[in-house]
Parts: structure tokens; sequence; C-alpha cells
């Protein structure tokens, strides 16, 4: 049975990173300390979490403005005058989540 639900608030631990994390991609040094909340618990090795914003570092949180622009732009170019005028303005003005797939062994409640 599953540890962790959707809606619950976690805290991705802070540990040494193996061979084995960087060879199945699943754990790297940038993830530890993060918090957020489960968003999909799809198995005990695919667990999503929207990561708090406010938690990211410089780096992290740089390519996250950068992507923000870059979804932004896209959207903005894709979409009529017509339906922007029905959009309110922080609807125009979105911020995609930060979702990273973590294993719930790496996760606790918090």
């Amino acid at each position: 049975m599953a540890k962790l639900a959707e809606g619950d608030r976690v805290e991705i631990v802070t540990r040494t990173v193996t061979e084995e994390d960087r060879s199945v991609h699943k754990f790297y040094e940038h993830m530890q300390g993060l918090t957020g909340i489960v968003s999909n618990y799809y198995n005990k090795d695919e667990v999503a979490v929207n990561i708090d914003l406010d938690c990211l570092t410089d780096v992290p949180k740089d390519v996250h403005k950068i992507a923000t622009e870059r979804v932004r732009e896209r959207f903005n170019e894709n979409v009529s005058e017509e339906l922007k005028k029905l959009l309110e303005k922080d609807e125009l003005n979105f911020t995609p989540h930060y979702v990273l797939l973590v294993r719930e062994q790496d996760l606790k409640k918090i």
C-alpha cells in the first residue's frame, strides 16, 4: 500500500546521490530539500510532485523563468486576438507548474 497520496505535502529527502541514481535518472542533487504537493501517484517509482516555486535554487529558478517566458510567447503567437480578449490578465500571464517525478522512498510527508 502506498504511504503517500495525491494532495500530500512532501519534501524530497537529502541523501547521497548514488551511481544507480545517475544511471536510472531518478535522483539528482538539485532535487534535495525541495517541497511541494503530490499531484499524481503512479506507482512507488513514479510520484509526480508539483514543486513550490519559492523553494527553487537559483539555477532551476532561472531555467523555469526562461521556460515560462517561452511558453507564454508561443501561447501568444498561436492564440487569436478574439480569444485573448476573453481571457483575464492573470490567465494570459500564467505560470506553468514545476513538476518532478520522484521515487516514493525519496519523499517524506511534511
